[in-house]
């Protein structure tokens, strides 16, 4: 039988006893070591690893055996081994909190089928390799869930259809609607952490409070520490207070990625401080709008429970559905975390009533992209032309007309940005100020570039205008770029 030396740092981890392939010396046996490093192998006198899963900076994951069950039972056996150098007193933290997510597995996979469940948690001292000292080790012992996770399966079969992400979205609400009831926040919700059972069933995985110990423990400014780069909304980036909503960003994020195939940071525009997933997807507009409310940046614009999120997407399926697939933007750069303290005690939530997503308040409006911004120059500057022709023709006195002007097309921007004129609204209104200057013959005779052809003249000074104000719009954009960069 194969069994595996879960000590760090072992030259030769495998180990093979032949004669533990006989079931009754297997379950009799008191102990077994290592024999590179002499570490004892039998965990807790009852689990045997037999390979490893995974590792981080925070110690490793390995498939054990319970040697104390008829069939063998297949398990996973979790141990903290922070590969940073902690003082005695940042272990100790390290150890509260690798404690605290026994505490929570404990209670909360015990409750829920989606969630593993623990099944022991110990320490273990053993001699140190350094002669004349001792090492300690603290191992979580949860059930097995057999599988690939999320990110393993996007590798394998590539972008998720709508379908295949709304079951996703769906069955992970489930499980975070059963944890924010208990008062809990998972904090990291991304593909890897949510499990596919060989049977279908979806689980979400690593409650592993430990992460919050990496701010503690003064690690690099490269780590990830409590949040997982590109997942984790502003507020946890930051290190404040985390809340329900701050786990719906997350999961929002998975479902974008998910859609798309591609990373957090190549979905998210730095420079415009927005995330542009849907330049790369196509997907109702029933789910889009879900997504995009999950995705704001302030915990206070997003759903607030689980039961909002689904009250939502229930809403938008009885509306007409439409393919949202807007014009293709710039690939965004990433977005680099900012390394802050561990957040603290979660203060008592607001109960917020569910809102259908169109009818969201400003604050939690789509934001506007590049295409959005230069295309409202254009209607703006084209628009504007046309009214300097009317007002000048119809007003004799030269400030009342610029005046007027300039309140019109303010008028028009604030309609703008208020969402309230969109790419149909503007059609709308720039074929009807046209037509108002061809149908009344005065404001025709105006335009004397050509005066064979007035209409020609009219589209000219509109066009010249459109051009003028896209042009203005791209150099203000490239002055604020320009000192955002030196400030």
């Amino acid at each position: 039988m194969e069994v595996y030396c879960t000590r760090p740092g072992c030259p030769r981890p495998q180990n093979n006893f032949s004669d533990l392939d006989d079931s009754s010396l297997l379950k009799t046996v008191q102990q077994r070591y290592c024999k590179a490093c002499g570490m004892p192998l039998i965990l807790s006198g009852r689990y045997l690893p037999v390979r490893l899963l995974g590792q981080g900076g925070f110690g490793a994951a390995f498939l054990a055996r319970d040697r104390y069950t008829p069939a063998m039972r297949q398990c996973v056996a979790k141990l903290l081994q922070p590969s940073v150098n902690l003082t005695p007193a940042q272990l100790k933290i390290a150890q509260t909190l690798f404690e605290r997510e026994a505490a929570v597995l404990e209670e909360l996979g015990n409750e829920h089928s989606q969630i593993p469940s623990l099944l022991a948690f110990f320490e273990l001292t053993v001699p140190s390799l350094e002669p004349g000292k001792n090492d300690q080790f603290f191992y979580l012992v949860q059930e097995f869930i057999d599988g690939h996770n999320l990110e393993e399966e996007l590798v394998v079969k590539g972008k998720f259809s709508e379908a295949e992400t709304m079951e996703v979205l769906r069955e992970i609400l489930k499980v975070l609607d059963f944890v924010h009831s208990r008062g809990s926040i998972h904090r990291d919700i991304k593909p890897a952490n949510i499990m596919r059972a060989k049977s279908g069933r979806l689980y979400l995985l690593d409650f592993g409070a430990v992460k919050q110990v990496t701010q503690t423990a003064g690690a690099s400014k490269a780590s990830t520490g409590i949040y997982s780069l590109g997942y984790a909304p502003p507020e946890q980036m930051n290190g404040q207070e985390v809340y329900p909503a701050t786990d719906f960003y997350a999961l929002a994020v998975t479902c974008i990625t998910l859609l798309s195939g591609l990373q957090p940071t190549e979905l998210f525009d730095s420079y415009e401080n927005e995330w542009n997933w849907r330049s790369h997807v196509q997907v109702s507009s029933r789910l889009a709008e879900v997504l995009d409310r999950m995705l704001l940046p302030a915990p206070s614009q997003r759903y607030q429970s689980a039961i909002e999120v689904e009250a939502a997407l229930k809403y938008n399926s009885q509306q007409p559905t439409m393919v949202v697939q807007p014009p293709p933007l710039p690939t965004p750069t990433p977005q680099q975390p900012t390394q802050q303290p561990p957040p603290t005690q979660q203060p008592p939530v607001p109960p917020v009533v569910a809102t259908p997503p169109g009818n969201l308040q400003s604050g939690a409006r789509r934001a506007f992209s590049i295409w959005d911004i230069l295309g409202g120059a254009a209607f703006t500057g084209f628009e504007g032309g046309l009214l300097a022709i009317a007002l000048t023709s119809l007003l004799p006195n030269p400030g009342v007309s610029i005046g007027l002007l300039g309140m019109i097309v303010g008028g028009l921007i604030f309609g703008q940005y208020r969402r309230a004129i969109e790419q149909t609204e503007m059609l709308i209104i720039s074929a009807g100020t046209l037509a108002v200057l061809w149908l009344f013959p005065a404001l025709r005779a105006a335009v004397t570039i050509y005066p064979n052809s007035p209409i020609t003249g009219v589209l000219f000074v509109g066009w010249l205008a459109a051009l003028g104000a896209i042009a203005a719009t791209a150099i203000f954009r490239l002055i604020y770029k320009l000192l955002s960069n030196i400030f």
